[in-house]
């Protein structure tokens, strides 16, 4: 397997999505074990402590499986300030009226909205990542947001202590000055980063507004020596499920990637596994050092996490199940593995 650098070079990168703000440890452990045995390149997780540890733990057992090469970096997702990807949906299940439908726990990806005898529990905060595709399907308009922000002054001593590879900020338009903060107190951590990642969504800003935030951040981490990894958001918090979202994803690149500064490109936000064929149809396959899958990673391996939550343990110890579920996510990452040397930008 090609380190992550190497891979980031010849354009077959893989990232696992586990959710900025996903506290769900035992699904966080089995995927990173499962997707780090079939050999992405980064496990992207939420700057907490636990998670990271069940990131670790997870990867150790792949380890033990007899995973080759360098080790997946671990990166932590941070923000520059109110992001959805930093929130967790909320409601009081006793306003809920007996003969709802629940429509909210259908549309849910992540199974976060729970059931108990005498009807709807709620929401299960560990496993909410904040898609919020519950927000609009409440037929009472009960559902809210609720966001989470890691203190600034917290930030310099939690990521001396979590040690990671890399960071990805999450950015808004026009917090620029939020954003050197952030990167001042990464600085002040002491971490050394491979890569720092930048994130930022397309939502209805034109290409050029786009473009030209990215290009003011680039001057920042330029300025700071930081390596950069453009991240584009071509649907995000989607579910990333069916063609609509992979097409998204790549009709952002397709606007974007000549506008963009140095240093390489990962798609998000909408990638599934019909995200490489729809690059290749348009010929724009050398245009990116590779994916990041989220929703899609989850949901293949959903059936064998929930049977394995069934028996009260982990996936990983379930050596009639893991096997399947390690089939799917091979499924998934395989295709971009054996893409090298296609002649991506420059890294």
């Amino acid at each position: 397997m090609l380190p992550p650098e190497q891979a980031l070079a010849q354009g077959s990168w893989v990232k696992l999505i586990c959710g900025a703000s996903n506290q769900d440890l035992a699904a966080i452990e089995d995927l990173a074990g499962l997707y780090g045995l079939v050999g992405v390149h980064c496990i992207d997780a939420a700057a907490d402590r636990a998670v990271v540890a069940a990131v670790r733990r997870g990867l150790a057992w792949a380890q033990q499986q007899g995973r080759g090469g360098s080790p997946p970096w671990l990166m932590l997702s941070l923000s520059d300030g109110s992001d959805p990807h930093f929130r967790k949906a909320w409601f009081d299940p006793s306003r809920c009226p007996a003969d709802c439908p629940r429509p909210c726990e259908r549309v849910c990806p992540a199974l976060a909205i729970g059931v108990a005898a005498t009807g709807c529990a709620g929401v299960l905060e560990q496993r909410c990542y904040g898609c919020g595709r519950c927000l609009p399907a409440c037929p009472q308009g009960l559902i809210e947001e609720r966001s989470q922000v890691l203190a600034a002054d917290a930030v310099p001593a939690l990521l001396a202590d979590l040690r990671p590879d890399a960071i990805e900020l999450h950015c808004q338009p026009n917090r620029l000055q939020a954003f050197a903060d952030r990167l001042a107190q990464l600085a002040a951590s002491g971490v050394t980063l491979r890569r720092l990642a930048v994130s930022m969504a397309a939502d209805r800003r034109s290409p050029d507004t786009l473009a030209a935030e990215l290009w003011q951040r680039y001057a920042l981490l330029r300025a700071a020596e930081w390596q950069p990894l453009w991240q584009l958001d071509g649907q995000p918090m989607s579910g990333d499920l069916g063609p609509a979202p992979a097409r998204a994803a790549v009709r952002l690149l397709e606007r974007l990637r000549t506008r963009l500064p140095p240093g390489p490109l990962q798609l998000a936000g909408g990638t599934n596994a019909q995200t490489l064929p729809e690059l290749q149809r348009r010929q724009l396959r050398g245009a990116v050092a590779g994916v990041a899958f989220g929703g899609d990673a989850r949901r293949r391996l959903q059936p064998w996490l929930l049977e394995a939550q069934q028996r009260g343990r982990r996936l990983l110890d379930c050596p009639d199940l893991w096997p399947q579920a390690l089939a799917q996510a091979e499924a998934l990452v395989a295709p971009w593995l054996g893409l090298q040397g296609v002649g991506v930008r420059g890294c």
